[in-house]
């Protein structure tokens, strides 16, 4: 099996659907699919249990937070590749694991990365991730891009297993850290031409802003040291400041 798809969910009985009914759309369905709930109070696992005869693996037990859960799933995972597509977010369309299987046999890359839509909630597009944000997708990505922290969506990042670290269970940046490590140890990185994800915004990284950029500083300055995280620090601000002042008061 190439492939392992981990969804974590936690009270996620709105959005949960969707993210179910994006993957069993893919016209290419070989596949594990693993979802991962952290004891929902809701009828999240009702949801998950509708669609049992295509959930290779469905656990619900308490954890310790998201990174926990992912964890959990990169442990029990058994494909190659791992693919994390959380409660709300969707893959964008049905042949997208289609191009990853093609692109995948012709380059047997340990990377593979493409763009996101921001969708809200009640699924609205908002528009690419690389246009409404700073975010400019390079074609040829490296470890050291990432100097400025979330360069590529992490619902657009697929990676190695062999290569994939456990996350940073206690930072809300942990995504960063993992996608940085999986590009250090990477041999080959392959961009993936097509939108790989819909990606529902308000995340908990957004929810908890003040901790969220107390947390990527430390990811940025144990990667790029403590220079490179202050330069950075500076660098993300400016050009924030710059982006609100052009959008009239809105980051994107």
């Amino acid at each position: 099996m190439k492939l392992s798809i981990i969804t974590i969910t936690y009270n996620a009985e709105k959005f949960l659907k969707r993210t179910i009914e994006s993957i069993l759309a893919q016209s290419n369905q070989d596949f594990e699919y693993i979802i991962i709930d952290g004891k929902s109070k809701d009828s999240t696992l009702e949801i998950a249990k509708a669609y049992g005869e295509r959930v290779n693996l469905l656990v619900s037990e308490p954890d310790k937070g998201l990174y926990d859960a992912m964890n959990k799933g990169l442990g029990l995972a058994k494909g190659d590749f791992v693919w994390f597509m959380n409660a709300g977010d969707e893959i964008n369309d049905g042949e997208v694991v289609a191009i990853f299987m093609k692109v995948l046999a012709e380059t047997n890359a340990d990377v593979f990365y493409g763009d996101t839509y921001f969708v809200e909630e009640n699924g609205t597009i908002q528009g690419l991730r690389s246009e409404i944000t700073p975010h400019r997708l390079p074609k040829n990505l490296t470890w050291q891009d990432m100097n400025l922290g979330m360069l590529v969506c992490h619902q657009a990042f697929i990676a190695r297993k062999s290569i994939a670290p456990f996350y940073l269970e206690n930072n809300l940046s942990a995504d960063i850290d993992w996608e940085i490590e999986c590009l250090k140890r990477s041999k080959k990185v392959q961009f993936l031409d097509t939108v790989v994800a819909k990606y529902l915004v308000g995340g908990i990284s957004n929810k908890q802003l003040k901790r969220s950029l107390i947390d990527r500083y430390e990811v940025l300055k144990k990667h790029f040291g403590l220079l490179g995280a202050i330069l950075a620090h500076i660098k993300i601000t400016i050009r924030g400041v710059k982006l609100i002042l052009k959008k009239g008061g809105k980051y994107w």
